[in-house]
């Protein structure tokens, strides 16, 4: 598995087929292996690129929490370094939150050729009342904490988050992680991309899962609304992984995509 220095960031990723490169970008606790079946696929028309992404798969976390942008930027640098030049783009989940934020940039036409999200992240998901209860009685346990000195703060906090109180209040995506990535993963899901939307300028596929219960099928709407030149293309009898679920319907919508003039 090939290495990339970022910074000195150990990237590690990986590359298979030929013809015009694809850049494919795996989603929140994902890596790319889990793409791997995908770019099988795809490797007698592409030359599929795929990394794992920073704090993700064989990929260290980095040193400081990162932001949607951070993410946004090591790709394009990744994109120069390696010298990947237009690629396709097939994104999912995680990646398609990347690269909403990424197309939003002025002046980013240019840089990418037919670009599919599935599954994408970034939109405001809609929440039940007891979201909104769970946050408030969080917020109200943690206040007495946060007027600490930062000396006695850390630790005090650093005990709060193993108790079950806590733990009971928290996603179960936000108690696997720690550190650097939890961190990460605050900074990027609260992030919410609506107003990105209409300034994508590149004409994007949107592949979802009907029964997709990490990203409904309603922000893949709001997406092809928001976006001037997305269309949705829905897939029966699939969830969050369309492309694993249903890989047959999945590859040839996508490569009658990639193969359009």
């Amino acid at each position: 598995m090939p290495k990339y220095d970022y910074s000195g960031l150990q990237i590690h990723y990986r590359i298979t087929g030929a013809g015009k490169p694809l850049l494919m970008l795996h989603g929140w606790g994902s890596s790319s292996d889990v793409m791997m079946p995908l770019a099988g696929k795809f490797s007698k028309t592409h030359n599929c690129i795929i990394p794992d992404l920073p704090g993700f798969g064989s990929t260290p976390a980095p040193e400081t929490a990162w932001s949607v942008d951070d993410y946004s930027d090591f790709v394009l640098r990744f994109m120069k370094d390696l010298d990947i030049n237009s690629p396709d783009i097939l994104a999912h989940s995680f990646g398609g939150r990347i690269m909403l934020k990424l197309c939003a940039r002025p002046g980013m036409e240019e840089h990418f050729g037919k670009i599919i999200i599935t599954g994408g992240a970034g939109m405001k998901p809609r929440r039940k009342a007891s979201f909104y209860l769970k946050k408030y009685i969080a917020k109200t346990i943690k206040a007495p904490f946060m007027v600490l000195p930062p000396s006695l703060r850390e630790p005090s906090l650093s005990w709060l988050r193993k108790t079950w109180v806590w733990k009971a209040l928290g996603s179960g995506d936000y108690q696997k992680l720690q550190g650097v990535m939890r961190e990460t993963f605050v900074k990027t899901v609260s992030e919410h991309l609506e107003p990105c939307l209409p300034r994508i300028r590149q004409e994007i596929l949107l592949l979802w899962g009907e029964n997709d219960e990490a990203t409904p099928l309603y922000q893949g709407r709001r997406i092809e609304q928001g976006i001037p030149s997305a269309a949705l293309v829905t897939i029966k009898q699939a969830g969050h992984y369309a492309f694993l679920e249903q890989p047959v319907n999945f590859q040839v919508i996508a490569n009658a995509f990639y193969n359009s003039s």
